[in-house]
């Protein structure tokens, strides 16, 4: 079932007041898909982006389901629990409880790390109703005897991948094991790695997948070029590329912690200023870094995928795929990095022979074949029927060409601002 109105949901009065004062009328695809599952009680796995409006498609049942049920609050005995993994996503969490649950007199809090956690206990104590927390400090204060989950129906995990990828697949068991068997579970990942298949199967029970096709970045105003490549020489090819000072503001992306940190390092001593974000940084360290790049004090930023999500700096001249991303949608959102706001970018991929059947997969999702730079080793392969071009001379400066127009015509800005907003 898929829904074209907010208020064809049947939500409790005092949440569509808060929707019709935000002026959120039309669910987005994955509210729109997601909430009528969750408000008749199901499991649901939810893959979908950062800014597709996930959040709300959890928040809004979870709040209509509790505004109806008994009111069993209890001190340090919450009945939904929503697991984030950066105390940012928690913050930004809890924001979306209050603004939707503020006519509703649920009460929520927001438990971290890093920060004194008196204030916090305290919060705990007065009774809750929903709690949004990171792994670390959740588990903290359960072991302090602060805080029990022996009340909780209602589970999300958020960013599930992401979660894994910083180390929290321990923890999330952990937590997981002290729950009751009779709850309600949602898992939201941006990607669906086995790791995370794996851990959704621990977690869900006859769940329902729903699925959103990533909101499409306009590729047809990125200039993409590939070089077909050894895998040993693509940091000198790299480091060749940067030295040209029109790439002013680069975004390197490689598929794992240690080639990320491996890449940053080797550009550094070579004189390029890099910084590394991955998950294996702390908060203050990526901060630091992401820091760094926004102001131009380093102008090559190498980032892993998951630790790229949500980031959102304007000006980046040029993303280079250091290593093909083994999901053709993770291409998309990487080149995107260069498009905002309009603006033209260009995307140059190194692609060595065991990457060729990640290239395909991008090529096949993208219904584009990347302009060659150099030799082409699928010449000698069965040609699709758009033969890739060859280009030579600085394929990293960009080309002149129409913008805007894409391949079923009109302007892809005015398609962008037809689409819902994110609750």
């Amino acid at each position: 079932m898929t829904v074209s109105k907010f208020s064809e949901l049947g939500l409790a009065e005092p949440i569509q007041h808060a929707l019709n004062s935000r002026e959120h009328i039309n669910p987005t695809p994955i509210q729109a898909r997601a909430i009528p599952e969750l408000l008749s009680g199901r499991d649901v796995l939810g893959i979908a982006q950062t800014g597709t409006g996930k959040t709300a498609a959890f928040a809004l049942p979870i709040l209509h389901r509790l505004s109806k049920g008994k009111r069993l609050r209890g001190p340090c005995n919450p009945r939904a629990l929503i697991l984030a993994p950066t105390r940012e996503l928690a913050i930004q969490i809890g924001e979306e409880f209050r603004a939707y649950g503020k006519q509703l007199h649920v009460r929520h809090t927001v438990i971290f790390g890093g920060v004194n956690q008196r204030p916090q206990v305290r919060a705990l104590r007065q009774g809750i109703d929903v709690l949004v927390a990171t792994p670390g400090r959740l588990l903290d204060l359960m072991g302090q005897r602060e805080l029990k989950l022996s009340h909780v129906e209602f589970f999300v995990l958020d960013e599930a991948d992401r979660m894994l990828d910083m180390g929290f697949v321990r923890d999330v068991r952990k937590i997981v094991a002290t729950l009751p068997a009779q709850r309600q579970s949602l898992l939201f990942s941006a990607t669906m790695p086995n790791d995370v298949a794996k851990l959704a199967g621990e977690i869900l029970s006859d769940s329902v997948r729903v699925e959103v096709t990533p909101q499409a970045t306009p590729v047809e105003r990125v200039q993409q070029n590939v070089y077909h490549i050894a895998a040993a020489d693509k940091v000198s090819l790299l480091a060749k590329i940067l030295s040209d000072p029109a790439l002013s503001r680069v975004i390197v992306f490689a598929r794992t912690k240690h080639r990320a940190n491996r890449v940053a390092d080797k550009l550094s001593r070579s004189g390029v200023s890099a910084e590394a974000i991955h998950g294996n940084k702390s908060q203050g360290a990526r901060q630091r870094a992401l820091n760094r790049f926004r102001t131009g004090h380093a102008r090559v930023l190498v980032a892993t995928d998951i630790a790229a999500r949500g980031i959102d700096v304007s000006g980046v001249t040029h993303v280079i795929n250091y290593e093909l991303p083994n999901e053709p949608e993770s291409y998309v959102h990487r080149i995107g990095r260069t498009a905002r706001a309009g603006a033209e970018g260009v995307a140059l991929s190194f692609c060595d022979p065991g990457e060729r059947d990640y290239l395909r997969g991008i090529e096949r999702l993208i219904k584009h074949r990347l302009t060659v730079i150099g030799d082409d080793p699928s010449a000698d392969e069965p040609q699709h029927q758009n033969k890739p071009r060859k280009r030579s001379g600085r394929p990293w400066h960009k080309s002149r060409r129409p913008q805007g127009k894409g391949r079923s015509g009109g302007n892809s800005r005015d398609r962008q601002r037809q689409r819902p907003q994110a609750a």
